[in-house]
């Protein structure tokens, strides 16, 4: 805790409110009962929510089931109602942060009890967020338009959105109305189905696609853990870091992104291989990247993890292509079920190409372009597309020299540094993107000190800045205003977290050396690494965890005396892991 005049004062005003009988149900009780924390997390999702009723994304189609609702008009046609509900959910979105960074200190040490407290802060926090109207995005509305082309007989991978009469007021975004689906042919026969199930009406489409997102985040739900105990981390660590982050929450389910079903099938595929169950796992994996191309990265990491060892060249190239004409057979049929074969790759690839490229490669592009045009070369746009082309062969190239190393690590692990590698070479980033590498590191280690504090930030900041940046404001009402409103909401609130709410402040404390933990190795230090002395094999994953692994005990990994304390690298009595939760 800082010793601080303000800390103090924070410390003295909680005291006195506990005592209230109106806040004492949210504050009061002893500093480290878990439920005053995962009631506050309900109460930000609340806020969230009603928030969004007032500047979340609403269709003006006459088909809306809610744009013309008395109760919501008021939030969203007159300035007072703009701003209040635009300080609410701003308000609610930084109590959730608070709330997710004290949980990881209040449940004690990241035990079995953890888990399913973690658990049950998912649930609780999610249940409002399924009944806003989307925030942080609107592709949504995009899922649905891109199924309405498809069902109008028309090829998404050729015809924007721009094409169909009236998707400006369905709500669609119109930086995306004139470029080819990024998505998979699966996700667009879902997108159809589910335009066809909801009649037009968006609400029932939104509706759908959070079911879908839901469905996403119950896989996930149930792999982490399991992926944790064998790959020798804490599966509530892994929920804490990948699912309960506002980031996660507000993407996964408001917005209702499909990275939730793209990533629950990943690393279904993942679990599935640990268990040898290659064709299964091949399968699930193929559909995931028939939802979201990006998952093909993971795939030859992933049938890697059904070898015993990975030292032999042979061995894993015979993986490789079982699994690639598997792949590619299943991705061929639902190409041909869209009617066009493997041509969507290729469209889907180059998607986002005609947007502001909003990443260091796309502005480096962009400038080197924009530098040889004026010089009188070629044009700028031939330019910047031929260095993003570049930029692309080179994350291929580097990602097969990862997969060929002859002391391979964990593939798991190694599978997140190839998802970050590609995004980090593509000349479009999200700030969602993220999302998609988290599991994959957190399944495997540990982390405390400065990384987790950058992460912490990186988190917190993209959500804050999202969220500001996709207010939906009528245009009578001064946006620029209502985003100035919210920026100084966010950065004083943000302030008393990082600097002055003792429960908060040590997360982004710079003193604490990177570190990560790991069953088998304990905590060691980011900047001395492991040397592998041999490639990755089976006889690595925590005993009597997948199938096959044996029965021995966690003494044969590492002793539990140096298992992992909260994020914050402070001492718990209940910090360490237990047998339960790492056999």
């Amino acid at each position: 805790m800082r010793e601080s005049r303000l800390g103090r004062l924070v410390v003295a005003l909680r005291e006195l409110l506990g005592r209230l009988p109106v806040t004492s149900w949210l504050i009061g009780g002893e500093e480290a009962a878990v439920s005053h924390t995962l009631r506050q997390g309900l109460l930000a999702a609340l806020l969230i929510m009603v928030g969004s009723w007032g500047v979340g994304w609403l269709p003006i189609t006459p088909d809306s089931l809610l744009a013309t609702s008395p109760m919501l008009l008021p939030l969203r046609t007159t300035t007072a109602g703009v701003v209040t509900c635009t300080v609410l959910l701003v308000l609610g979105t930084l109590l959730l942060v608070r709330s997710w960074l004290r949980l990881s200190r209040r449940v004690g040490g990241w035990t079995p009890e953890a888990t399913s407290t973690v658990r049950t802060a998912v649930w609780m926090w999610s249940a409002p967020l399924l009944l806003t109207l989307p925030i942080i995005s609107r592709d949504v509305y995009s899922y649905l338009a891109q199924g309405r082309v498809l069902q109008s007989g028309m090829n998404p991978y050729e015809t924007g959105v721009s094409e169909l009469p009236g998707w400006f007021m369905e709500g669609a975004d119109g930086v995306w109305a004139q470029s080819p689906s990024p998505y998979g042919p699966l996700f667009l026969l879902i997108a159809r189905g589910i335009w066809v199930l909801s009649g037009g009406i968006p609400e029932i489409g939104i509706l759908c696609f959070r079911l879908l997102s839901l469905a996403g985040v119950l896989l996930m739900v149930h792999v982490i853990p399991r992926l944790a105990r064998a790959m020798g981390s804490q599966p509530a660590w892994a929920l804490w870091l990948c699912l309960l982050n506002p980031l996660s929450l507000l993407v996964l389910l408001p917005a209702a992104h499909n990275d939730a079903p793209m990533m629950g099938l990943v690393l279904l595929g993942l679990w599935w291989s640990l268990r040898r169950r290659r064709l299964a796992a091949i399968v699930v994996l193929t559909a995931a990247v028939a939802i979201k191309p990006i998952a093909v990265v993971v795939l030859p990491f992933a049938m890697l993890l059904t070898l015993r060892r990975t030292d032999s060249y042979a061995l894993r190239l015979r993986e490789w292509l079982v699994a690639g004409a598997v792949a590619v057979a299943l991705l061929l049929a639902a190409g041909q079920a869209l009617g066009v074969g493997l041509g969507w790759v290729t469209a889907a690839l180059t998607a986002g190409s005609a947007i502001t490229q909003a990443a260091p490669v796309g502005l480096l592009g962009g400038a080197v372009g924009w530098a040889v045009a004026e010089a009188g070369g070629p044009e700028a746009d031939a330019v910047a597309s031929t260095i993003h082309l570049g930029f692309r062969v080179l994350s291929v190239l580097l990602v097969a020299m990862m997969l060929l190393r002859p002391r391979l690590g964990n593939p798991v692990l190694w599978a997140g540094y190839a998802v970050a590698l590609v995004v980090a070479c593509s000349s479009i980033i999200q700030p969602w993107y993220l999302l998609w590498v988290l599991p994959l590191v957190a399944v495997v280690h540990v982390h405390r000190g400065r990384l987790l504090m950058l992460v912490t930030l990186v988190l917190t900041v993209a959500v804050l800045l999202s969220l500001v940046g996709q207010l939906s404001v009528a245009q009578w009402i001064d946006t620029a205003a209502v985003q100035t409103i919210a920026v100084l909401v966010a950065l004083a609130y943000l302030g008393f977290l990082v600097l002055i709410d003792p429960g908060t402040g040590e997360h982004f404390d710079l003193s604490r050396p990177a570190q990560r933990w790991n069953l088998a190795e304990g905590w060691t230090s980011l900047r001395a690494p492991t040397v592998r002395s041999r490639s990755w094999s089976r006889q690595e994953l925590v005993p009597g965890t997948v199938p096959g692994t044996g029965t021995g005990t966690e003494s044969a990994r590492g002793s539990p005396r140096d298992g992992p304390r909260d994020p914050t690298g402070r001492p718990h009595p209940a910090d360490r892991p237990s047998t339960e939760d790492t056999r």
